[in-house]
């Protein structure tokens, strides 16, 4: 597979299933490299999104010279038309308080989209949920009806976002979980780890839906599982 069909492939299932392929693919289970909290999915129908990371920070509270303003909101544009796509916003909003004031809504999602950008996680707030792009999906931290004094304060430098440190370019895989950072050296072993994870499950599954099912029966299972490869 290319770069493309393993992000098309990945988009087919969900961030829990690429967590526990992650760790087949690296050998271990970690601690970190993922999100840790509740996030709000601004659509339930939407699929996973996969894509290269454009990392930016934001404040909401402080007034901002309009000039200024516009100035590094088309410097963060222009960053984001810019290299590989697909690519994910990974937005870090730095305010005391997150989400006073929502940097995502009608405008945002379709520019964005536009630029090659198929959704965003952030800790800081959306609105207009349905006036959104409607295939762009949102992952944030809240909602709010007012934009505030919403303002590009730096891009393309390391973000940290609900516990999870992301750099620009990084491998994202998001939904309605949470969101996790795949090291490029893993990604072209993912497909085959999720196959054998798959296959491993199976085994277990099956023998839980079985009517005779008990103790006996999950050691045995467990022991197959085991020797799946």
């Amino acid at each position: 597979m290319d770069l493309h069909e393993i992000f098309s492939h990945l988009r087919q299932f969900d961030t829990p299933t690429i967590s526990n392929a992650l760790e087949i693919a690296r050998g271990s289970r970690e601690t970190s490299g993922f999100t840790q909290g509740t996030l709000i999915a601004s659509s339930s129908r939407l699929p996973a999104i996969v894509g290269f990371a454009r990392t930016a920070k934001i404040r909401c509270s402080t007034p901002y010279d309009p000039a200024q303003r516009r100035h590094n909101q088309l410097a963060y544009y222009d960053y984001v038309a810019g290299g590989e796509q697909p690519s994910i916003a990974v937005i870090q909003d730095i305010d005391e308080r997150a989400g006073l004031g929502a940097f995502w809504g009608e405008v945002n999602t379709h520019i964005h989209w536009g630029l090659g950008c198929v959704g965003t996680l952030t800790n800081g707030s959306m609105r207009d949920l349905d006036a959104m792009h409607p295939e762009f999906q949102c992952l944030a931290g809240s909602l709010s009806p007012s934009h505030a004094w919403v303002q590009v304060i730096e891009f393309g430098k390391p973000v940290d976002v609900f516990g999870m440190s992301v750099d620009s370019d990084d491998i994202v895989h998001a939904d309605c979980h949470g969101a996790i950072v795949i090291p490029a050296r893993y990604l072209e072993h993912l497909p085959a780890a999720i196959d054998l994870m798959a296959r491993r499950e199976k085994v277990l599954l099956d023998a839980a839906r079985r009517p005779d099912f008990g103790m006996s029966a999950l050691k045995n299972a467990f022991a197959a599982s085991d020797k799946v490869q």
